[in-house]
């Protein structure tokens, strides 16, 4: 068979035809993705707001395009609102999932839900020991509300050894970040605990507050 113009077959030139028609067909797909990249995705603050306000299908609208980019702080949002029916309907499987996600990144709202669900049995297998270990992650990072629950478990046994100077020692470091509830359990907890075991707590207190990385306590909008 003869060559046609060009050095090319008539086969190598249909070829050629089909290849470039299939770019072209593909290059407006690309254009779309990267000029709807802006479009997709939310604003968080946005989000934030509009779930503080009761607009829940604005927080679900800002929030689940960056939740599914893998934002912590998004995937926390759109969680809550799985969690409670908010703007959708009710789902525990889909807050565990986006709690998970969110919580692996370390964001410690979520660890802390995460550690109500599991207590509570919602949508998992009722685990007091899973529970407490997501408090205490989320107490690590200064997340006051998993700090009090840890002193409370410490305190009571629940999921986790029971230590009365580890409950004192949790107490000083809610009191500490500004839960007023915390001062009065403290106090009352010092009273039960000889005065060596008031330091040693005071001591954990201190050393725990240290570990503490400021700019993770106040991670998030709202509880």
């Amino acid at each position: 068979m003869g060559l046609a113009s060009g050095g090319f077959s008539r086969r190598e030139r249909c070829k050629e035809v089909i290849r470039m028609r299939r770019l072209l067909r593909l290059l407006p797909l690309a254009a779309f993705a990267l000029s709807s990249t802006a479009l997709l995705a939310g604003d968080l603050e946005k989000g934030y707001a509009a779930f503080d306000v009761g607009d829940y299908e604005t927080s679900l609208a800002e929030c689940q395009p960056l939740a599914d980019e893998g934002d912590a702080a998004a995937q926390f949002c759109v969680g809550r609102l799985y969690a409670n029916g908010f703007g959708v309907p009710m789902d525990d499987a889909k807050a565990l999932f986006y709690y998970g996600a969110a919580a692996e990144q370390g964001f410690p709202q979520a660890q802390y839900n995460l550690g109500i669900m599991h207590a509570n049995g919602w949508g998992v297998t009722m685990n007091d020991e899973k529970a407490a270990e997501f408090y205490l992650a989320a107490a690590e990072k200064g997340y006051v509300p998993a700090v009090m629950t840890v002193a409370e478990i410490r305190h009571r046994g629940m999921g986790i050894e029971q230590s009365d100077v580890d409950a004192y020692a949790w107490y000083i470091v809610a009191s500490d970040l500004g839960n007023m509830d915390a001062e009065l359990k403290r106090d009352a907890a010092a009273k039960e605990l000889s005065p060596a075991d008031q330091a040693s707590g005071k001591k954990m207190a201190e050393d725990l507050l240290k570990a503490i990385d400021i700019d993770t306590m106040h991670v998030g909008r709202t509880e």
